[in-house]
């Protein structure tokens, strides 16, 4: 249910905080401080009546094409979008897909101090777009790869390296496919994603036939076990976490599963760091 006074307060607060200028408007002498109401109802598109009443919590239920409007007239963050739609129609917006966008310096750095647990960022299309050292070392070297081969879905189903590296492929690609379908729903990528289930449906025939049979699989958390080409059988708990304001992305966090496991990693991560030194 949405709370209309709560609503009007809340717009209210959000137009105060705004600069007429810096939206055409004339500034000079006002009673109070930001928008007014008509501005708000011009930049939205809808009449000032009707935003006035949504102000003093008396318009109804406005539609979710209202509160976009708003929102935008506004220019709220997608945080303050969000709780807008709570306070409006009592639930959140639906997702917008943001593929586009990139992942910010501060979530590289999170990866970069992660020394010896390999992570990645991918998005819903399960690209990977971030990684640290330690990924490349264990799992793959994606900056060696052209940014349209790193896709997860590519390299296990047309990659004989990478499938070689697992102990059980086909479990590991159904699971993978399952989980790749529910992460596309989830940032309403349907669409994003259609080009490339055309393109392993054609070049994978065992990829087409997991897609038909619409598995879907919860990522969450688990062991991986490979076939390292360097250091021969390894297992890696891995955690994955939802980037929080980007329903497009992921964070998968891996650590070697045992003290052996350990060992392993932490001599190849070493190893390559000091040979990037050297090349540096």
């Amino acid at each position: 249910m949405s709370d209309g006074n709560s609503l009007g307060l809340y717009l209210r607060n959000r137009r105060t905080k705004l600069d007429p200028a810096s939206f055409g408007f004339a500034g000079g002498r006002r009673r109070t401080a930001g928008l007014r109401r008509e501005e708000v109802a011009q930049r939205a598109n809808i009449s000032a009546t009707w935003y006035t009443w949504l102000e003093q919590g008396r318009g109804g239920s406005p539609s979710a094409d209202v509160l976009d409007r708003i929102a935008r007239a506004l220019t709220l963050t997608e945080v303050e979008r969000e709780h807008l739609f709570l306070l409006g129609l009592g639930r959140p917006p639906e997702v917008r897909y943001r593929g586009s966008d990139p992942i910010t310096p501060r979530l590289q750095r999170l990866l970069d101090v992660l020394t010896y647990s390999p992570a990645i960022v991918r998005t819903a299309t399960w690209d990977v777009v971030a990684w640290n050292r330690a990924a490349a070392a264990v799992l793959t070297d994606y900056g060696a790869l052209p940014p349209d081969r790193r896709n997860i879905l590519r390299l296990i189903f047309c990659d004989p390296r990478v499938r070689a590296a697992q102990f059980d492929w086909q479990s590991i690609a159904r699971f993978v496919v399952g989980a790749f379908r529910i992460d596309a729903a989830r940032a309403g990528a349907d669409a994003e994603v259609a080009p490339l289930v055309e393109e392993l449906c054609q070049a994978s025939p065992e990829f087409a036939s997991m897609w038909r049979d619409n598995d879907v699989r919860a990522h969450g958390d688990g062991t991986k076990r490979l076939r390292h080409p360097r250091l021969g059988p390894i297992a890696l708990e891995y955690s994955a976490f939802a980037v929080d304001g980007r329903p497009d992305l992921s964070l998968i966090v891996y650590n070697p599963a045992t003290a052996a496991d350990r060992r392993l990693v932490l001599s190849l991560v070493e190893a390559r760091t000091g040979a990037d030194e050297i090349a540096d």
